[in-house]
């Protein structure tokens, strides 16, 4: 009796098969023996095709109201998300973009060739989608396919900015009227999605969510880019946010145990730390008189302290009935706009702090001129990135800001300055030398 044949399988799944087969031979395999060659083959081959059989899952994906319709199912997303155990979002998202490739043959096929990637397609839909009513069949096509041609050169990134300039070139006759409308619109929902929550989680932290503009998010970028240090020259010679070295107090922690003799090196931690500290950095170098009044005055905090407090080692401030360390206010009264008011044993006032802290524009010129790097020993972090310290007697104690109390430190080294755990000496060449206390 002969053998009924095998039936034969819809190419569709005979595709599927033959993905699982092959990703079964090699299930066991080591990648790490690829050659440097072989290794980039296969990371945008791989990439390449697993964009190509997204494109084909979108594609079932998109006629599979039936297999929704057969359980009772929302959708074929929901359905999906609940037999394959998927997130339903991402399957809604997947279901949406399926449906619009059916409507966009050159970007369908341009993934389906793996010409384009996902995350390009979704760029290139967006930016036709986001076309104005006004905008014709015919130009909304040459648009599509003068996007899909760019990203052969473009990333989704730089396509997306491209999208948003692709009336100037399919149609500039009507391209600036109508960029002129878009504009507005954007800006118009940013601005009403802008806002900042502040919450504390305790333990001494907040926790700020700011959302809005993208103009808003590039300027304080640029801004906080400017309170971060550069790498030691020999590591890269480039200044920029991702070569960044923090000014927060957490660069001191990493090298607390063994510090570089050579001075700090480069700056290991996430660049979403950097950038915090760099943002505390800036809070504190905020001039108070260029902000709003506030109470009658230009916005200005002050922390209190006994003064038994202040000139110990160790002691706690307040900001806002906040507490903080002494040492934390010593090092703020002398770089922030930030005023000590200094208490006696009774609660009396003894200073409120004197009009003048910071050192002047005038003075750190001159400060820069004669000290042309970080006075740290074996620290050579350029005077521009570093910040005045009051050498003498402690500005929150009394001292005064005098050049001849002036000693140019990087942000690192300045939080060496004002930590106890450290004793700093002064060199016969005018450097200091930081001491770890036993």
């Amino acid at each position: 009796m002969s053998a009924e044949p095998s039936p034969v399988l819809h190419s569709v799944l005979a595709a599927v098969a033959a993905v699982e087969s092959a990703l079964a031979e090699v299930a066991g395999v080591d990648p790490l023996f690829l050659g440097t060659e072989e290794k980039a083959a296969a990371l945008l081959g791989l990439s390449a095709g697993i964009d190509r059989l997204e494109e084909l899952r979108m594609r079932v994906l998109a006629v599979a109201d039936d297999v929704a319709a057969a359980e009772g199912a929302r959708d074929a997303a929901t359905w999906l998300a609940h037999h394959g155990r998927r997130d339903r979002a991402e399957c809604r998202r997947r279901l949406r973009l399926g449906r619009a490739l059916v409507e966009h043959e050159s970007t369908a096929h341009a993934l389906r060739d793996g010409a384009v990637s996902l995350a390009q397609a979704e760029v290139v839909l967006d930016a036709v989608d986001a076309l104005p009513d006004r905008v014709g069949p015919a130009t909304r096509a040459a648009a599509e396919h003068r996007l899909v041609d760019e990203a052969a050169r473009f990333g989704p990134r730089r396509l997306r900015t491209l999208g948003r300039r692709v009336l100037d070139v399919v149609a500039p006759e009507v391209a600036e009227e109508l960029e002129g409308r878009l504009l507005a619109a954007e800006e118009a929902r940013a601005a009403g999605a802008t806002f900042l929550r502040r919450r504390r989680l305790g333990g001494g932290i907040s926790e700020l969510v700011f959302r809005g503009p993208d103009a808003v998010s590039d300027r304080l970028s640029t801004y906080l880019e400017a309170f971060t240090n550069p790498r030691r020259p020999e590591t890269t010679g480039a200044r920029g946010a991702d070569s960044a070295d923090g000014a927060g107090d957490g660069a001191a922690d990493g090298a607390a145990d063994g510090e570089d003799p050579q001075g700090p090196r480069e700056d290991r931690r996430p660049y979403d730390q950097r950038l915090g500290a760099a943002f505390v950095s800036f809070l504190e170098a905020v001039d108070p008189q260029r902000l709003p009044l506030h109470g009658g005055d230009a916005t200005t905090v002050l922390v209190t302290v006994q003064l038994d407090q202040l000139l110990a080692d160790l002691g706690v401030a307040t900001i806002a009935d906040e507490p903080i360390s002494a040492g934390q206010a010593r090092r703020l009264a002398c770089t922030a706009g930030i005023i000590p008011v200094v208490l006696d044993g009774a609660g009396v006032v003894l200073d409120a702090g004197r009009t003048r802290r910071l050192f002047t524009p005038a003075q750190r010129k001159i400060l820069a001129v004669t000290q042309p790097t970080c006075r740290a020993d074996g620290c050579d972090i350029p005077a521009a990135w570093c910040e005045a310290h009051h050498a003498g007697r402690p500005w929150a104690a009394g001292g005064r800001t005098d050049l001849a109390d002036g000693l140019l430190l990087c942000p690192f080294h300045h939080h060496r300055a004002h930590d106890a755990r450290y004793d700093t000496r002064r060199l016969p060449d005018g450097r200091v030398r930081f001491d770890r206390r036993t």
